[in-house]
């Protein structure tokens, strides 16, 4: 759902405003679907013995377990995902979108964080062929 939300959200907004507006777009047409979402929400961020070492706001945190982090630039960086599979990783939550709204072409990558190893829809998926 939160796929095809933001694509609508493309469709309509198209690419040129600022990272808060696609934010505040987004949990507007989940809220009214429905569903859970919480903006700039603190994340606790945990050391490897459980130590807590404080604390990011992820752009929109989706029902309880899904990190959202937007952009709003010509193409994701990898500083961009490395930020996110930090995220996920210290704060201990297992999958995150990385969406980029700021290109003509809409781009979405989705991030599992298993066993502190951050792997991409791409890697599950070779993993699943035969």
């Amino acid at each position: 759902m939160v796929r095809e939300t933001a694509y609508a959200i493309h469709l309509y907004h198209g690419h040129g405003h600022l990272e808060k507006v696609y934010e505040n777009a987004l949990a507007h047409r989940l809220r009214k679907a429905g569903i859970a979402v919480e903006q700039q929400y603190p994340l606790t961020v945990y050391d490897e013995d459980g130590t807590i070492l404080g604390e990011y706001y992820a752009d929109l945190f989706v029902d309880g377990r899904l990190v959202v982090e937007l952009k709003a630039c010509r193409a994701p960086a990898n500083e961009h995902i490395a930020q996110l599979l930090g995220y996920l990783k210290s704060a201990r939550v297992e999958d995150g979108l990385l969406i980029n709204f700021g290109s003509f072409k809409f781009d979405i990558r989705k991030y599992v964080m298993s066993r502190n190893e951050p792997r991409n829809a791409t890697d599950l998926l070779s993993e699943s062929s035969p």
